[in-house]
């Protein structure tokens, strides 16, 4: 196969990559003119900025697969902001995902902005991302989406705050956390 035309673009965790890194920026001269504010210029929270090949390469990455990556870049984390639109604004959303099922079912949904931000809070504090906000969500309104459309008479639910960290307090996520 001709891999002229074709754009290849590799991305992963690379759990553990930052001592790689760090190693090689700590690396510094013998002697008197060793410069010993090299590693205050470096902030340890943004130490992927800094990446290289050659640290790939120490990472167990093949320098032929690396050979064909010409451009290497990180990605910031997700902040909190950015969760919450994508909790909420998209037309896919989560929220919207689940209001549309209970609405199927007769059911009026209603996200109160406080559960909201307790569910971007545990995205954010477990380090799960933006997957982590489906399946946090999934823990807290799992018993409603089966109980709900069996029992009489109700047409309407509110996922409060105490709601959310009633039922994501039974998760063995939330449980983790707590023996942690």
């Amino acid at each position: 196969m001709n891999t002229e035309n074709i754009l290849f673009i590799c991305g992963g965790a690379f759990d553990g990559i930052e001592r790689h890194i760090t190693k090689r920026i700590n690396t510094r001269p013998i002697g008197f003119s060793g410069d010993r504010r090299l590693n205050e210029t470096f902030e340890k929270g943004h130490l992927m900025r800094y990446i290289s090949a050659l640290d790939l390469k120490s990472f167990g990455l093949i320098p032929e697969l690396i050979g064909r990556l010409p451009v290497l870049t990180h990605l910031e984390p997700l902040d909190r902001t950015t969760l919450m639109q994508i909790l909420t604004e998209p037309k896919n959303a989560i929220t919207k995902q689940y209001d549309k099922l209970f609405q199927m079912e007769g059911i009026t949904l209603h996200w109160d902005p406080t559960a909201l931000n307790y569910i971007v809070d545990q995205a954010l504090q477990y380090g799960l991302g933006a997957r982590g906000l489906r399946s946090i969500c999934e823990s807290i309104i799992t018993d409603a989406m089966f109980e709900m459309p069996s029992q009489t008479g109700v047409k309407e639910l509110t996922i409060s705050l105490e709601y959310a960290r009633e039922k994501f307090g039974k998760t063995s996520t939330y449980q983790l956390r707590s023996v942690a």
